[in-house]
């Protein structure tokens, strides 16, 4: 596509990172749920390096964003990358640019020595799973995924009595 360009992410990104996190947030009906902060970002992204972001950007503008992680198959003995986020503003869609983001996040998996690239997609997003559909993706549906946090996770860490020895 003329004119679209992808680049990682920068420190002084911030803003516009956190602007696709709300804009997606929105778009899921979630967004009562964002917490993040550009404070909070800079240390998981630029601190800790917890998670990768990608910026794609259509005449000089940011549309786009992936936010991904490495995370690690038992069975295949090798590290995979987790796609958490792909988002590509309203007004941007349509042209590709999810097409080239996607393919962009499988090229760096396989030019990282990754087994997998996976993700997770709300059951309601039709029109999301239907694009993923026709890029070959595959729906894990005998999987369910589990979560612990806010209070859960604080109880569920009382229970170990070990960490104190570590």
């Amino acid at each position: 596509m003329v004119d679209f360009t992808l680049r990682f992410a920068e420190e002084k990104d911030l803003s516009i990172i956190l602007n696709f996190i709300k804009a997606l947030a929105e778009y899921e009906n979630m967004a009562e749920d964002v917490v993040a902060t550009e404070d909070l970002l800079k240390v998981s992204l630029f601190e800790k390096k917890s998670a990768e972001v990608v910026i794609g950007e259509y005449q000089g503008k940011p549309v786009s964003f992936a936010l991904f992680f490495h995370n690690f198959s038992t069975f295949l003995g090798k590290p995979g990358i987790y796609l958490e986020d792909l988002f590509v503003l309203p007004e941007a869609r349509g042209r590709g640019i999810g097409k080239i983001m996607l393919s962009f996040l499988a090229n760096l998996t396989i030019q990282r020595g990754c087994g997998r690239l996976e993700w997770s997609c709300l059951n309601w997003n039709e029109p999301s799973i239907n694009f993923y559909k026709k890029q070959g993706a595959i729906s894990m549906d005998e999987w369910t995924v589990y979560r612990a946090c806010d209070d859960a996770l604080i109880e569920l860490s009382k229970e170990n009595k070990l960490m104190e020895e570590i």
